[in-house]
């Protein structure tokens, strides 16, 4: 009989909503260590075939991925810098890019290599595949991004697109910052399942149902961490208010037709 194929080590740090969707795709690939200080961490872990270890566990992988919130990554990282071996690589998962890139790059030392990513799905909209789905990818720090893209595109086929933390954030602010910021809003009005709907509506509900079990950290970081937020949320903002303002001069012009 031939010796079982050893995998290369792999820490996760997080074991929250996408922590857990990323361990399952990983761990056919990886020897994978799952770190959080939930009191379930042990079950999570167990079912997901990883094992449930510490942050100097997940840290002496040698490649370690942050699945934590934008807000925690400061945190994380310099907890993480006396921990991480010479050579090892970190990446984080962020919906942000800028910020992330910043934090990691001033807590790890130099010999720590740096890839930020950005996974343009979730448990959500890839349910049933990420065969396919968009990943962007930031080089912070060493040569280790061309081999990262390379297992994203070969081994788990996804589509990746590189990118600099500044051109990332610049365009998610209106690709994901807007979106989101429609949904939040339609979820707070609560739209209903109505009998008499159309296409659209139908589409509409089905992305607003993307993020519907999205955490309050996530559309936080989003909206408050992405530095060209604001000016996304005034674009839009000052749109909503030009069409208002389309009907209710139509309102006051009753014989005119609206333009």
């Amino acid at each position: 009989m031939s010796a079982p194929v050893s995998l290369p080590s792999l820490g996760i740090v997080g074991a929250g909503a996408f922590g857990r969707f990323m361990a399952r795709h990983l761990v056919p690939h990886f020897d994978l260590v799952l770190a959080d200080p939930r009191a379930d961490l042990d079950a999570i872990a167990g079912r997901l075939g990883a094992r449930a270890g510490t942050l100097d566990e997940a840290a002496a992988a040698g490649i370690t991925i942050l699945a934590v919130p934008v807000q925690a990554i400061g945190e994380v990282a310099h907890a993480l810098a006396t921990r991480l071996p010479a050579g090892a690589l970190v990446l984080d998962v962020g919906s942000v890019k800028v910020k992330p890139a910043r934090l990691l790059a001033e807590a790890l030392p130099e010999t720590v290599d740096i890839v930020c990513t950005h996974p343009l799905f979730g448990p959500q909209s890839a349910a049933d595949t990420i065969a396919g789905r968009k990943i962007t990818l930031c080089p912070v720090r060493g040569d280790r991004a061309d081999g990262v893209a390379r297992f994203c595109g070969d081994v788990l086929g996804l589509k990746v697109i590189e990118a600099t933390p500044a051109d990332h954030d610049r365009e998610l602010a209106y690709v994901q910052g807007v979106t989101h910021l429609i949904g939040k809003t339609l979820l707070t009005m609560a739209l209903d399942d109505f009998d008499q709907t159309t296409v659209s509506y139908d589409l509409l509900r089905r992305a607003v149902g993307y993020i519907a079990d999205d955490s309050a950290d996530l559309f936080r970081a989003i909206e408050l961490e992405n530095p060209f937020a604001p000016e996304a949320r005034r674009a839009f903002f000052d749109a909503v208010r030009q069409v208002e303002s389309v009907l209710e001069d139509a309102e006051h012009r009753p014989g005119e037709a609206a333009p």
